[in-house]
């Protein structure tokens, strides 16, 4: 009886993927199924199976999971972001950019200068959002002129910010790690780091060599090197680890100025450029409070107490108890698509597995943060992807087909393992 309502507790998460998935399917594309559509029939469900409650309460635990402060501070950044890409946009901003960077950067070598900088941005401001909202708009303006696919230099950023988001010293993401584990974290970066280099490297050789590179038709263009301002100021404040809602905003109000000064806008079209916008930002805003809200749901009904016993039953070695670290903080992930949350939620039962099966608190704390990212990557509903797909104006399946980062971090975090590795 305890195994059913477990399983249970688990069928909205299910009803959300199938009802997602089967309707891509039978439709042929996945542009034409909109993700918001299967998250309310999974609330709709999981609100129904929420037996011993009146539905006031039912609501009352979808509401509060939506209002988690969490999902509120990622709105506040969706709402700042989507109304500086759309001004500087609307400025000439991202055209300038791209002129600029087309003229600075040789053509061969464009995707593997992409993935260089948005691996050293996040990793300076501890944020793979941050990161993905400084480049995606750049990135996407420059595919046409490049004669490239769009997703592909996505991809690019997206896989580039997960790498500083893995390893920043200021990343929610390590902090938790390292908090929950108790250990430094100097010596969860250098298990870390040995653990994902190879993945970089191995990342850099495909946009170097890959099938894509070099392939570049360069249209030879004037740079308007003012109009790249906002950008530019945008990428110093967040290397200088300036709060990302401050940087959002600084660079709106650069931008307009500039577009003031420069004639490029009237005072009406800054109320339009950021009522755009916000209004491209609405089905993410939308998907990520009903998100928050499911799984609420799933916690309340006992679907995280559920897996975490089921998976801790029967660990024996220390290969097994990392091996359960890792299904653990997957699973919550997946269900929680929040990889800060999910390292919070799982943080002390690695703990006590790691103490009980000798595993390092460096190792512990490495496998959380590098397993949430692997799973962060695959996630069409999660944070990043929602964000990158918003501002590329594309779908984030499109992006996922050309991951190669998380994919190789998550072999590396296998083998590592496997091999007992790293070793002192």
């Amino acid at each position: 009886m305890k195994n059913f309502q477990g399983l249970l507790a688990l069928t909205p998460v299910v009803v959300l993927l199938v009802v997602y998935l089967s309707g891509a399917l039978l439709a042929g594309d996945f542009y034409r199924v909109s993700i918001a559509v299967a998250f309310v029939v999974a609330a709709i469900y999981g609100i129904c199976l929420m037996r011993g409650h009146n539905l006031q309460e039912r609501i009352g635990v979808f509401s509060r999971g939506a209002a988690n402060p969490d999902i509120m501070y990622m709105i506040w950044i969706f709402c700042l972001a989507g109304i500086f890409a759309a001004s500087a946009k609307a400025m000439g901003a991202v055209d300038a950019t791209v002129a600029m960077t087309l003229k600075i950067v040789p053509s061969d070598f464009l995707p593997a200068g992409i993935f260089i900088a948005a691996c050293f941005i996040s990793m300076a401001i501890g944020t793979s959002v941050g990161t993905i909202v400084a480049l995606t708009p750049v990135v996407t303006a420059m595919a046409p002129q490049v004669g490239c696919d769009t997703a592909w230099l996505v991809a690019i950023v997206v896989g580039g910010a997960f790498f500083g988001d893995n390893l920043s010293f200021i990343s929610d993401t390590t902090i938790a790690a390292t908090q929950s584990q108790g250990c430094k974290m100097k010596e969860k970066f250098k298990a870390n780091f040995t653990i994902v280099l190879p993945a970089a490297l191995a990342t850099l050789c495909i946009y170097l060599f890959g099938n894509q590179a070099g392939e570049y038709t360069i249209v030879e263009q004037s740079v308007e090197w003012f109009k790249a301002v906002p950008y530019l100021l945008v990428i110093v404040l967040a290397l200088m680890g300036v709060n990302v809602l401050v940087v959002l905003i600084v660079g709106t109000v650069i931008a307009d100025v500039i577009a003031l000064m420069g004639g490029d806008f009237q005072l009406l079209t800054i109320f339009t450029a950021a009522g755009d916008g916000l209004n491209s930002m609405c089905e993410l805003i939308l998907v990520t409070l009903l998100a928050g809200g499911v799984m609420a749901i799933v916690r309340e009904l006992g679907g995280f107490d559920y897996i975490i016993e089921r998976l801790t039953r029967k660990v024996s070695s220390r290969r097994g108890a990392e091996v359960v670290i890792v299904l653990l903080t997957a699973i919550t992930n997946i269900c929680t698509a929040n990889n800060t949350i999910a390292i919070l939620t799982v943080g002390p039962i690695a703990r006590d597995l790691s103490t009980r099966y000798s595993v390092p608190a460096r190792k512990s704390a490495s496998l959380m943060d590098t397993i949430s990212c692997f799973v962060q990557g695959f996630l069409p509903y999660g944070a990043q992807l929602l964000m990158a797909a918003g501002l590329a104006a594309i779908s984030p399946i499109d992006i996922i087909l050309h991951l190669y980062y998380p994919f190789l971090i998550f072999v590396m975090a296998i083998l590592s393992i496997i091999l007992k590795y790293p070793r002192r």
